[in-house]
């Protein structure tokens, strides 16, 4: 068995705007460098063409609608302070949620023992009604919910290491029993949720809050917690919301990972995920913004998916 990787070039055509930390070079970086190592465990695929029905399980019709009307015939359009579309950004935000899509369905038909999607824009801040913090789409809520009505399953487990609390995720799955939702993150920090106190309708929420200067032993420790919790719940997939922000590098937060740590934390939650679904596991990018940081991060935590594919 292989890894996939799914991705697009559409990403390539949304444009936030001169200086915007989102930018096109996020994914380019990453695809160049498995371009170089070329390796050949790794299999290629474009997004699933997905229609409005995929996006309304985790938003509100009328949100998906507003989206969809927003995207300028030329020039930036703002659907929030810091969140920015363009004229590309309509193909964009289709492939990155088709994106989790194809990769799921790969992973169930076994074309591929576990799947990295490396998109943009990204996805955990988008809430059912909102679009914030770079996120149009909840791309990781629509892969879950994906599974829960497609595949009939019962126990989606979240796991979220981007450095921003995933909000969105957390508000789309907070009374859902089946989504179990686990985040680590600086804080207090944006976007101001994620205190240990927030723990869903069904105890189906833990969030790991984290001091600024977290170093790597201190974070490696508390993941240990991830594990504790996703050991409890069972589950029959993975899905993780994958941000390199936590990176000592990165320039939008000040915790204090090196890219080797995306190894280990990825390689602990595939030895559990054989235990419990049969190393069942799609990971989506979200956060991440220094380019090197970013690049190194990402070869890490696929080489752990390759790895354990094998």
């Amino acid at each position: 068995m292989k890894t996939g990787l799914i991705t697009s070039d559409t990403y390539q055509n949304h444009n936030t705007g001169d200086g915007h930390p989102e930018k096109i070079d996020r994914v380019s970086v990453i695809l160049e460098n498995f371009k170089k190592l070329n390796n050949k465990n790794l299999i290629w695929k474009k997004p699933s063409k997905i229609k409005n029905k995929i996006l309304e399980a985790a938003h509100n019709p009328d949100y998906v609608k507003f989206v969809q009307n927003s995207f300028p015939k030329k020039g930036l359009s703002f659907l929030d302070g810091d969140t920015i579309v363009s004229p590309g950004s309509k193909d964009a935000t289709i492939d990155a949620a088709g994106s989790i899509i194809a990769a799921i369905d790969g992973v169930q038909n076994n074309e591929f023992a576990n799947a990295f999607c490396a998109v943009r824009p990204p996805g955990h801040h988008a809430e059912k009604n909102k679009a914030m913090g770079f996120c149009i789409y909840n791309n990781v809520a629509v892969g879950a919910h994906y599974l829960l009505e497609k595949y009939k399953l019962n126990k989606i487990a979240i796991i979220d290491f981007d450095v921003h609390h995933g909000n969105g995720t957390q508000d789309i799955f907070y009374n859902n029993e089946k989504v179990l939702y686990i985040s680590t993150h600086q804080y207090p920090y944006y976007p101001g949720t994620g205190g240990n106190n927030e723990k869903g309708k069904h105890n189906n929420v833990l969030n790991i809050p984290l001091p600024a200067g977290t170093t790597s032993e201190e974070y490696l420790n508390a993941y240990e917690h991830v594990l504790k919790k996703l050991k409890q719940f069972n589950p029959e997939f993975i899905l993780f919301s994958a941000g390199f922000d936590a990176h000592k590098d990165d320039p939008l937060a000040q915790l204090q990972l090196t890219s080797k740590d995306f190894y280990h934390l990825t390689k602990r939650t595939l030895n559990l995920s054989k235990l419990y679904c049969e190393g069942k596991v799609v990971s989506i990018l979200e956060g991440g913004y220094d380019l090197n940081a970013l690049k190194e991060s990402t070869a890490m935590h696929v080489d752990a998916l390759l790895e354990f594919s094998k």
